[in-house]
């Protein structure tokens, strides 16, 4: 299983590391069963997260031909919504103003106008693809309009955009809707990692990375199966 993870400019760090780790340390595993990498739509390229300018290297172009599962994180920035809020911009002398374009539904809107969305597409429709989001990644995806009929999940925060976009939001850590597995907020894509190794390359290697790395996965791994719930 060879796995992409994307790399857009503002993206959140964690939501790349904690993946990556879990999937590499897999491939160690499995003796080479799991590969990765960073991988953007431009190609090879240093990209800056929302995170304090922290970089990270995309060492290859996104490439739905070469991987199995397609990762796609979040951003990193203010949580809110900018049009709501005064547009002040940050001055050189650090008064702790945000600017407009650090809001991360700014970020997450501006990976419309590069050519994410035509490879997330090009993945969506592919069935032997599996496109997996983490946080804010499955919003990309909605504000592509790829979701319209597809269970997700996504940050808490974002649910109702979810929904909003013709999705069929769910709140739970991981949802798995075939060759769609969303994760929620940013920790959630340590379960998400684990998961699809378990799901691809079985039980026994996931609990080893699970092991190594101290965490235990939480709560159900939502799938569109079994009777619905009854409620009162």
């Amino acid at each position: 299983m060879h796995l992409q993870i994307v790399l857009f400019d503002g993206f959140d760090p964690l939501d790349v590391i904690a993946p990556y780790e879990v999937l590499y340390a897999g491939g160690l595993a499995s003796e080479g069963a799991v590969s990765v990498e960073l991988a953007s739509a431009e190609g090879p390229r240093e990209v800056v997260s929302g995170t304090g300018g922290l970089t990270l290297r995309a060492t290859a172009v996104l490439d739905p031909q070469r991987a199995d599962v397609l990762l796609v994180p979040g951003a990193s920035g203010l949580i809110g919504d900018p049009d709501g809020l005064p547009d002040r911009e940050a001055d050189e002398a650090g008064t702790g103003e945000w600017k407009q374009d650090e809001y991360i539904p700014v970020l997450l809107g501006r990976t419309l106008a590069t050519g994410l969305p035509a490879i997330l597409a090009s993945a969506m429709d592919d069935p032997t693809t599996t496109v997996a989001t983490v946080c804010g990644g499955s919003l990309v995806l909605a504000m592509a309009g790829l979701l319209e009929g597809r269970h997700a999940t996504t940050h808490h925060l974002g649910l109702d955009m979810l929904d909003a976009t013709g999705a069929h939001a769910v709140r739970a850590r991981v949802v798995d809707d075939g060759d769609l597995v969303t994760g929620a907020g940013v920790t959630s894509a340590l379960d998400l990692g684990l998961y699809l190794l378990e799901r691809e390359v079985g039980p026994r290697v996931a609990h080893a990375v699970e092991e190594l790395f101290a965490h235990e996965r939480r709560g159900t791994v939502w799938r569109a199966r079994g009777p619905v719930p009854v409620t009162h």
